[in-house]
């Protein structure tokens, strides 16, 4: 029976993205390839960073053959960063006898190789591209919004103590009073 590995992730904590709308169809599919799903992997974070937790960890479990076939949504959920990068972690699981599949995009199946190369080095481009538009409207609705008057950030008056302690504020006002009672917050 093949071991089967799910990765799902979604980019916001909250509501209106959950994971199961991922995992639930996965394990169907995993179920209908004849499979044994033995980790399910889940992040809440951006696909434009690997620097995940779930990510490695699955990285780290497949350097260790604890699958053979890892399932993903869509390339777009496994990586949005780009042709080389989203290249070199599929070589990765594929030096270690990993495949990788995706439910919505049949033609990606790195067990087949020739078009699935193509087609995934263009895929790839295409998640880093709309990663780019996710960054665009962001800073578009946050222009829109100072148009508007709104206010964005701290609010007013709120005092930034990570910047303060890292400045060494906290370290001067304390020296300046001489009280053992003032100490910059942890």
């Amino acid at each position: 029976m093949q071991k089967i590995a799910i990765y799902a992730r979604v980019s916001k904590n909250d509501e209106s993205q959950d994971p199961s709308n991922q995992l639930n169809p996965l394990r169907d599919y995993a179920k209908a390839l004849g499979g044994e799903v033995v980790e399910e992997y889940v992040d809440l974070a951006s696909g434009g960073n690997g620097d995940r937790g779930n990510f490695l960890r699955m990285f780290s479990d497949a350097d260790k053959r604890k699958f053979d076939l890892v399932l993903v949504w869509a390339l777009d959920r496994l990586s949005r960063e780009g042709i080389s990068n989203t290249l070199g972690y599929l070589e990765r699981l594929k030096r270690n006898g990993v495949a990788l599949k995706s439910l919505q995009e049949s033609w990606l199946d790195t067990r087949d190789e020739g078009l699935g190369q193509l087609l995934l080095a263009i895929f790839s481009w295409v998640a880093q591209q709309e990663r780019k538009r996710i960054v665009e409207r962001t800073k578009a609705g946050l222009e829109r919004a100072k148009r508007q008057g709104k206010r964005l950030g701290r609010p007013q008056g709120a005092k930034d103590f990570r910047a303060r302690r890292r400045s060494g504020y906290y370290l001067r006002y304390a020296n300046k009073k001489s009280s053992p009672k003032i100490q910059a917050p942890v």
